[in-house]
C-alpha cells in the first residue's frame, strides 16, 4: 500500500489551501489592489531586514569595542617636560 503525498508548502499548507486563501484574497481586495499589498508587505520586510541588519552590526562592533583593550598610556610613553625651578636673585636657598 502506497500513499501519495502532497509536499507541504508552507507550514503546513498544500497547494490546495492556497489557491482558497488567495481566491478569498481577490474577493476581498480586487485583482488592481494585490499588487500594490504584494509591493506594500515587499518593501516593509526590506526595512525590517534591514533594521535587524543594523541592530546585529550594532552588536558586533559593540563586542568588538570591548574585546580590544584600549590604550593606555604607559609611563614611557607619556613626553614630561622638566620642571625648572628658578630662585630669586639675591636670596640664599639655604635661608629659608
Amino acid at each position: 500500500m502506497t500513499s501519495t503525498t502532497t509536499p507541504l508548502l508552507i507550514g503546513g499548507l498544500g497547494g490546495m489551501e492556497l489557491l482558497i486563501i488567495l481566491a478569498v484574497l481577490l474577493l476581498l481586495f480586487g485583482a488592481s489592489k494585490l499588487p500594490e499589498l504584494a509591493r506594500g508587505s515587499g518593501q516593509a520586510l526590506r526595512i525590517f531586514k534591514s533594521e535587524t541588519k543594523g541592530l546585529m552590526d550594532d552588536d558586533k562592533s559593540a563586542t568588538k569595542d570591548e574585546a580590544e583593550p584600549k590604550h593606555v598610556a604607559a609611563p614611557a610613553d607619556v613626553a614630561v617636560d622638566p620642571i625648572i625651578v628658578e630662585t630669586p636673585r639675591g636670596q640664599d636657598a639655604s635661608r629659608g
